[in-house]
This record gives C-alpha cells, sequence and structure tokens, in this order.
C-alpha cells in the first residue's frame, strides 16, 4: 500500500499535458545535434533533449557546478589533467526504431563515443575548441581521419575511456581546471551510437536523448514542438535558494517538485522585433526574451516596469547572461588572394584598426539602438566570469573622432584626392566591407557604420548581406573583413571569452583570425592554472593585447531584461544554461483569464 501511494504522489508530481510553455526565439534552430550546431535556438533545444554528465544548480550564485548524469562531481587527479566521474545507473533514451525494440540504458560508452564526434572531421563541429589540443589522443585520432577519410571510434583513445559500463575516465594533456565546465555543456551530451549510425547525414533530424523533453513536431527554421519524456527518471528539485528575494521564493516553490512541470514546449521563430512584442502583449508567447531594445522605453521607462503593464500581472526579471558584443576585425594580410586592407601587424595596420574602434559611435549604439538594454564593455570580459577586472580601462574604447584623425594622420592614411576619404600610405584605395544580417536593426546599424567612418575619412561598404548561419561560416573561413556579433559565456571563467582570439580557434570562433604568439602563449599558461590571483594576471595581460592590436571593437555587455506572462511561474534564466523549461510551471487557472 505504501508502494502504491508512493507511486501515486510521483505520478501526481509528473508533467501535466495541459500546461503549455510558448516561446518565440528572435532566430530560428538550426540542427539538433549538440555537437554540431552552435547557434542558441539550437542549444536551447538540444540542452533540454539531450544530457551532459554535469549541469548547474538552477539558482546558485555564483554559478555553481552539480551532478546531472553523474553521481557526484568528477573526481579530480594529476593538478587537474584527470577526471573520473560515474554514471547513474537506470537512465534511458527515449525510445526508437534503432534500438530494435529494446530500452536503451544510458552508459559511460555512450559518453566516450560522443565526445569522439567532437574530434570526427566529418562532422566539422562548431564547439572542436573546446576538446582540441586538450584530450590526450584527441588530435592524433583526428588527424589520422583526415588522412583516412574515416574516423575510427573502435581505436582505442588515451583521453577518453569507459573504465566499465558506467566510469568515465578523462586525461587531458596538461592540466586545466575549467575542463569541468565542459561536462555541463550540450555539445558533451550523450548520444547512442547506433542511432547516430543508423541516421547517418540526417542524425540532426533525429534527436534521441535522454533529457526531460522529446522532439514531437518540427517544421525546420518556423515551428518546434517539445513534449514531456514519459519515460525520463524521477527528477525532484534540489539546490540552493539563491541570494535575493526571487530566487528564494521559486527555491520555496520548486522545493521537492518532480521535473519538468509542464507537458509542452511550443516554439517559432518571429525574426523582427514588433511582431515578436505584440505577440507577447496578445498572450500568443509565454514571455518574451530578450526584450527587443525598441520597445524597452515603453515596457521599462527609467527602467522600471511600465504601471500598465504592472496592472496587467506581467512580472519583469533581468536576462541573467554574460553576453558581451564586438565587431570583429579580420587581422589576416590576405583574403584568398586579395589583400585585407585592415590586416596585418604592421604599424600603419594595428593603427588603422584602432582608428576604427575610436571612431565608432558607442554612445549612440547604447542609446539609439540598445536603448538601456547593454552598457559600455571595458573590458571583453563580463563582470560574472573569472579574470574580470572592474578597474580596467583601456584608452581605445570611448569615441574619440579626433584622436582617430591624428592616429590616422600619423600613420600616412591621408585624403589626397579631395573626396572626403582617405588612402592608403602608398597612395592606393582605402575601403573595408563591413557585412551584415539581412534586418532592419542591422541595415540601421550599418548607417551608424558609415556614419562613424564618415567621420574620419574611412570608406566602409555593405556588399556582403548573408542570413546569420552563413554568415557565421563564412567568417570562420577567414572571407570576411568585419562584422558585428556577440558572445555568450559558456561557462563561468573569462578563459571562455579569451579563447575567441588564441590560434587554436582559427576555423572555428576566431573570426578575427588573430595569431598572435605572446598571446597564445599566455592562454596557454592560463589553461594550466586553477582560479587565483595569478590566473587573472595572466587573463589581464591578454585584455591588454586585444585593445594593443586591436582584432575587436569591443563594445557592450548586455544587460537585458525578459517579460513574463502572469500565468507563468518559476521563470529565472540562469547565466550558463539555456532556457529554464526543466523548471517552469503554468498557473492554469489564471492563464484561462487572460
Amino acid at each position: 500500500m505504501v508502494f502504491f501511494l508512493t507511486l501515486a504522489a510521483a505520478s501526481a508530481q509528473a508533467a501535466d499535458p495541459r500546461k503549455v510553455i510558448r516561446y518565440a526565439p528572435p532566430s530560428a534552430e538550426s540542427k539538433l545535434d549538440p555537437a554540431a550546431e552552435s547557434d542558441e535556438a539550437s542549444g536551447s533545444i538540444s540542452h533540454v533533449i539531450f544530457d551532459p554528465m554535469l549541469t548547474y544548480d538552477f539558482l546558485a550564485r555564483p554559478a555553481k557546478l552539480k551532478p546531472n548524469t553523474a553521481v557526484a562531481l568528477p573526481e579530480v587527479a594529476d593538478e587537474g589533467a584527470t577526471y573520473t566521474l560515474r554514471i547513474k545507473p537506470g537512465i534511458y533514451f527515449t525510445p526508437d526504431p534503432k534500438f530494435g525494440g529494446k530500452k536503451r540504458e544510458l552508459t559511460a560508452h555512450d559518453y566516450v563515443y560522443s565526445m569522439k564526434r567532437l574530434f570526427d572531421p566529418k562532422l566539422k563541429s562548431q564547439w572542436l575548441f573546446l576538446v582540441e589540443g586538450k584530450i590526450r589522443g584527441g588530435d592524433e585520432a583526428m588527424k589520422h581521419a583526415k588522412e583516412t577519410n574515416r574516423f575510427d571510434f573502435d581505436a582505442p583513445m588515451e583521453g577518453l575511456q569507459a573504465l566499465d559500463r558506467y566510469t568515465v575516465r578523462i586525461k587531458l594533456v596538461t592540466g586545466d581546471y575549467s575542463f569541468p565546465y565542459v561536462l555541463a555543456m550540450p555539445p558533451t551530451s550523450a548520444l547512442a551510437r547506433e542511432v547516430v549510425e543508423g541516421y547517418g547525414d540526417d542524425i540532426a533530424a533525429h534527436p534521441v536523448g535522454t533529457g526531460p523533453f522529446l522532439l514531437k513536431e518540427w517544421i525546420r527554421g518556423s515551428r518546434v514542438v517539445l513534449e514531456a519524456n514519459p519515460g525520463y527518471r524521477e527528477e525532484y528539485f534540489d539546490g540552493e535558494p539563491g541570494p535575493d528575494e526571487a530566487s528564494r521564493k521559486i527555491h520555496a516553490a520548486l522545493q521537492g517538485k518532480r521535473l519538468p512541470m509542464v507537458g509542452r514546449i511550443e516554439i517559432f521563430t518571429i525574426e523582427e522585433e514588433q511582431p515578436r512584442w505584440l505577440a507577447f502583449l496578445n498572450g500568443e508567447t509565454s514571455y518574451i526574451r530578450p526584450l527587443p531594445e525598441a520597445f524597452a522605453n515603453l515596457a521599462l521607462p527609467g527602467g522600471k516596469l511600465a504601471p500598465n503593464l504592472a496592472k496587467k500581472g506581467y512580472s519583469v526579471t533581468r536576462d541573467e547572461i554574460a553576453w558581451m558584443t564586438y565587431t570583429t576585425l579580420n587581422t589576416q594580410e590576405k583574403i584568398g588572394d586579395k589583400p585585407n586592407p585592415i590586416g596585418g601587424f604592421t604599424p600603419e595596420r594595428i593603427a588603422l584598426r584602432r582608428a576604427i574602434a575610436l571612431g565608432w559611435r558607442i554612445d549612440e549604439q547604447l542609446t539609439v539602438f540598445d536603448k538601456g538594454q547593454s552598457v559600455r564593455a571595458y573590458t571583453p570580459l563580463p563582470s560574472m566570469v573569472s579574470g574580470y577586472d572592474p578597474n580596467f580601462r583601456s584608452p581605445v574604447l570611448d569615441y574619440n573622432p579626433a584622436k582617430a584623425k591624428a592616429l590616422l594622420d600619423m600613420f600616412g592614411f591621408i585624403d589626397r584626392d579631395g573626396d572626403g576619404y582617405r588612402e592608403n600610405p602608398d597612395g592606393s584605395p582605402l575601403s573595408f566591407d563591413h557585412a551584415s544580417v539581412p534586418t532592419l536593426r542591422e541595415r540601421q546599424r550599418n548607417e551608424l557604420w558609415k556614419k562613424s567612418m564618415d567621420a574620419i575619412g574611412i570608406r566602409v561598404t555593405f556588399n556582403t548581406v548573408e542570413p546569420l548561419p552563413s554568415l557565421r561560416k563564412q567568417a570562420m573561413l577567414g572571407r570576411v573583413q568585419s562584422f558585428s556579433y556577440g558572445w555568450i559565456a559558456d561557462f563561468p571563467d573569462g578563459e571562455n571569452f579569451l579563447q575567441l582570439l588564441y590560434k587554436g580557434s582559427i576555423g572555428q570562433v576566431n573570426y578575427a583570425m588573430f595569431d598572435l604568439p605572446e598571446y597564445n602563449e599566455i592562454y596557454e599558461r592560463v589553461k594550466r592554472l586553477p582560479d587565483g590571483p595569478e590566473r587573472n594576471a595572466l587573463m589581464g595581460k591578454m585584455v591588454k593585447l586585444i585593445f594593443v592590436y586591436a582584432p575587436w571593437v569591443v563594445e557592450t555587455h548586455k544587460v537585458q531584461s525578459i517579460l513574463v506572462q502572469p500565468w507563468v511561474l518559476n521563470y529565472k534564466k540562469h547565466p550558463f544554461n539555456h532556457e529554464p523549461w526543466k523548471y517552469l510551471d503554468v498557473d492554469l487557472e489564471r492563464e484561462a483569464r487572460r
């Protein structure tokens, strides 16, 4: 009888199919393979379908790792070079024809196989930088795969081993105390080998995981429907309450609840800000993240929720993400067989990139475009990551057209023909192309780029206009001279931002194609040190080198807001996780009264 009552109680707390979360992201998903794609929409979906070994305590601040499918946090040995984790028995993949009608348990071998996939050249993983040069035997296996045109998943790899059915051992080339954060990210989640090999090149359309939700419907680029996984393991909320009153209320509401609580997630892309805003006001979406800058002053006058919105029961919460925006300036001397006008490390090319940074009208970006939803970034490292120095301030930051023009004059960039635009020191024409995505906001941003560069006499063109996935792929190959982008931290470590300019990230996330030996050497030292003053000091040196050589125009740190419908409960964005769908609840009575 006690056993029956226990089952009944657990069932009562299981996901309710009547409870639906509806979300309209500003950009569409691409591939539902966590190792293959890095856009946020795909990551959010993959995050609730697939399981990494570790995760974050939902409410704890500062961010704190906790076990997910692992029994405990990893055992660490060899000064951060060896990590051992044990997987919880009794976790199962969602049913799929490739399993031949049998229940398929998650094992250590699945994590070993899935992490090896990151090294497979055929996959062309955008997350390769997480493991390349780090896991023993990984680079050698990748090299052999390139030579033979086949990755041998059966060949032993010293750095990735399943010691038994449930024990994973990871050995790194050198100590890396930040590596456990990688084990909390979707790219290191577990896939079943027979499913991957069974679907082949179409695996990204067949996401089969062990997470709280499963894919029910998918119209590519338009609509995704997730349903609560009926075979999901019994998971009950447990964690620290967090430092603020809102977090403590969420903690009290969640304590002891079985996860997930909602039965369905409906995702439909709305790229433009106005229809996304109207969909929220009409109750068609459960929350709007982020609040579009165009409506920030309307919704949050003076930084507070507008009285008319507060009266209707809407709530506002901070979008707690460590997000830095920047414009990347390609530093390679040539793009293809043509000279790159802003590339190179000669004094005049460095001066040119610095002048571009000084000429960018950052104050107009903050007020006209971001409308108070960002702050000036005086360092590329947001305050939520290690290595952040609140006292650092570079002289190559604030808008200063007079200094920019003086710098250009000093290095021979002069308007020789009187047309208002400067030529190169050798008299040849000077211009650079700023690439962008085809949205109204980016067209307006391009107008500000032209206004900024015209003021200092540099001609800028806008000939490259591509959807973001295509633009990123071109940038990975070094074919883009300049474009404005951003980076959302994968984990609470400044190294995650600084690796964007490491030589090992060229061809992946180093869109500036930046390869500076001094920077590379310091980065490699940082990777081998635990958190502390010595490591922070080295990261400070790297930040200074960024401003010296100007591969980026460092712009803002986002401080955006999220508006939530009155019937949606427990919404809080974690700084280093995707959407908190697993923790959300819906007040059905209040939703019915909307």
